[in-house]
């Protein structure tokens, strides 16, 4: 009875809560900001035929905005779009101009309802508290204070789905191809954060937006996928077995190579649910679209970047980097990618992609049948080996650099630079250069055991 009294009491205090919060949302005359997100809808112009062409693209958004009772909060600069909320009668709507001043359409309705929806809340908290609280009652008078609480075992409380296989189904497309990327906290937090930069990359790239709808963010702490959630992205938590991975992890350190290790796991599986993927750190700049740009030819089992490209795409003297690369799941990368983990417990000190550079050297790649594509860096570059050519870059790696301080700073001029050339009316080879990489430079200078970037 006991914790029956705490449990219940404490639903109808959020039921008080919650009663003040609809009454501050429908209330309150002045809020500076939209709180919730909001699913985006383009204004037509004012002629009857473009409101009319773009009736469906205004259903569909209204649709993935509005909350179960069919409302919806607005945010827009002006009134003309209102003209043609009108044509959805049984739609209550707040509207939100950009002044700041908090309005309703179908206002008295809406008030009233959603009023009377706080009143019941706070109706409702203090019936609770009469028949938990009060003492003269001798009998329970709901059926739910004599129940036992089922147990917490699987066969009592049902499996639930995949929750991975849920999450690679709504990214990929069509073929089961997907983007991957993995961060933590100190990749979402900061004044511009890493996973800040990647998606503007993908803002400002060419044919690069619509590539944000197969991203899989993985996130192993609890802020990331927070940050992630919030964001409206495809996430997914990574459970990691009680290893805390949510401060920055410096380059080769300890946290650094468990972290590798436990993403070459996660990969792994997603290859055995039959989904090939493009694996990105959120470190690389995608400028153009990297389909467009890597082999569709279904013979080639790897396609992965170098750090140092030799010329020769089928020469495995390349420099190798794990930062990107992609995939084809089949028998011959599965078994690479056993291969490769069960290397773990005997590779101490060594990074992953430290071991599958000695797995190459070895002849592994040949003994699995694999056919694996070295990538040039004239397209898939980096900070050991800039791309010549801004007409041809597809991505740019801050790799060879030690920290996310660094690599945020040099990625940030990448962009400038990319900015700046795309509002160039150059042609051909651009004589825009990059700019030098001096933060990550200075990230390898190490005093009293820290990076001095």
């Amino acid at each position: 009875m006991d914790y029956a009294k705490h449990s219940v009491g404490n639903l109808a205090i959020v039921s008080l809560i919650f009663g003040g919060v609809l009454y501050f949302f429908i209330w309150t005359p002045v809020i500076s900001q939209p709180f919730f997100p909001f699913q985006n809808y383009k204004c037509p112009s004012s002629n009857t035929n473009a409101i009319a062409d773009t009736r469906d693209e205004l259903e569909t958004a209204l649709e993935r905005a509005s909350m179960a009772n069919k409302t919806v909060i607005i945010a827009m600069k002006s009134l003309r779009c209102v003209v043609d909320l009108h044509h959805y009668p049984l739609l209550e709507f707040i509207f939100w101009p950009e002044s700041g001043i908090f309005s309703l359409k179908h206002m008295d309705y809406a008030k009233n309802r959603v009023g009377n929806v706080a009143i019941i809340f706070l109706l409702f908290a203090g019936v609770f508290y009469f028949f938990i609280w009060t003492p003269a009652i001798s009998q329970p008078f709901f059926s739910f204070q004599k129940n036992q609480c089922p147990s917490s075992n699987k066969s009592a409380v049902g499996n639930p789905r995949d929750e991975l296989e849920t999450a690679l189904e709504r990214a990929s497309m069509a073929n089961k191809t997907l983007i991957i990327a993995m961060v933590n906290k100190a990749y979402v937090e900061g004044e511009k954060a890493m996973l800040d930069l990647f998606l503007d990359s993908f803002w400002l790239g060419e044919d690069t937006r619509s590539l944000v709808n197969h991203l899989l963010l993985v996130t192993v702490d609890q802020i990331a996928f927070d940050r992630c959630n919030f964001l409206r992205l495809h996430c997914y938590r990574l459970v990691t077995d009680g290893v805390d991975f949510g401060g920055e992890k410096l380059y080769m350190s300890d946290e650094f190579i468990k972290m590798m290790w436990r993403r070459t796991l996660f990969l792994s599986d997603v290859l055995k649910r039959g989904y090939s993927f493009i694996f990105t750190d959120t470190d690389v700049m995608w400028l153009r679209n990297p389909f467009a740009r890597l082999s569709q030819n279904e013979s080639e089992d790897l396609q992965i970047s170098t750090d140092i490209f030799n010329g020769d795409p089928w020469s495995e003297a390349n420099l190798i980097n794990t930062g990107f690369y992609m995939v084809r799941s089949n028998n011959k990368t599965i078994a690479l990618f056993d291969t490769w983990y069960s290397m773990k417990d005997n590779s101490t000190g060594m990074k992953e992609q430290d071991v599958l550079i000695n797995m190459k050297s070895n002849g592994v790649f040949k003994q699995l049948g694999l056919r694996v594509r070295f990538l040039d860096t004239l397209y898939f570059s980096g900070f050991c080996q800039d791309s010549r050519n801004f007409t041809a870059v597809t991505t740019v790696h801050a790799n060879c650099c030690r920290s996310i301080n660094a690599k945020v700073a040099d990625l940030g001029a990448v962009l400038g630079d990319w900015k700046r050339f795309k509002g160039s009316t150059i042609n051909g080879t651009s004589t825009i250069g990059w700019s030098r990489h001096m933060a990550c430079a200075h990230s390898w200078i190490v005093v009293n055991g820290s990076s001095v970037r």
